[in-house]
C-alpha cells in the first residue's frame, strides 16, 4: 500500500470527483442512487462515516459509506478508481470503516454485494467478511432523491 494514500473524512470540495468515480464505478446504479443525492443524504447521517481517498496531488482515488442503526452496521459505496485497484486501497478504506464503526459501538458490519459479482466477493472475504445464508428484501418508499 503506497503511503501517500490518506483515508479522511469527506468534505464538500470532494463532491465532484465523488460523482465522477461513482459514475464510472456503478453505471448500472438504480435512480434512488443518484450520486449528489446520495451524497445530500449521507451527510445528513453520521457524515463522519463518509471516508474518502486521496493519493498524491489530492487525488480522489476511493470512497466508502458506513453507518451503524444501533443494532449493525453497514458499508455501502466502496469505490476505488480503475488505476489504483489492487494497490491496497480498498482495503485501506474498509479498514477506516470498521474502525469507525467499531469506535460508536457496532458490534457486526453488513454489506451487500450482487451474487454475480464474483470478484468483490473475493476481495471481501479476502478481508474475513463471510458468505451468510440471508434473502435480500427491499421496499422503495417513494421519496423524492
Amino acid at each position: 500500500m503506497p503511503d501517500e494514500i490518506i483515508v479522511r473524512p469527506y468534505t464538500s470540495p470532494d463532491e465532484d470527483a465523488v460523482v465522477a468515480l461513482w459514475e464510472r464505478t456503478f453505471p448500472d446504479d438504480p435512480p434512488w442512487n443518484e450520486p449528489r443525492a446520495m451524497i445530500r443524504r449521507k451527510l445528513r447521517v453520521q457524515p463522519e462515516l463518509f471516508l474518502v481517498a486521496k493519493a498524491e496531488g489530492d487525488r480522489l482515488v476511493g470512497t466508502v459509506l458506513a453507518g451503524f442503526d444501533g443494532v449493525r452496521g453497514w458499508i455501502h459505496h466502496l469505490a476505488v478508481d480503475d488505476r489504483e485497484r489492487r494497490a491496497g486501497v480498498g482495503t485501506k478504506l474498509m479498514r477506516a470503516a470498521e474502525e469507525g464503526l467499531r469506535s460508536i459501538g457496532c458490534p457486526k458490519v453488513n454489506l451487500q454485494v450482487r451474487a454475480t459479482n464474483a470478484e468483490v466477493i473475493a476481495f471481501y472475504r479476502a478481508l474475513g467478511y463471510v458468505l451468510e445464508d440471508r434473502a435480500a428484501l427491499g421496499l422503495r418508499l417513494g421519496i423524492e432523491i
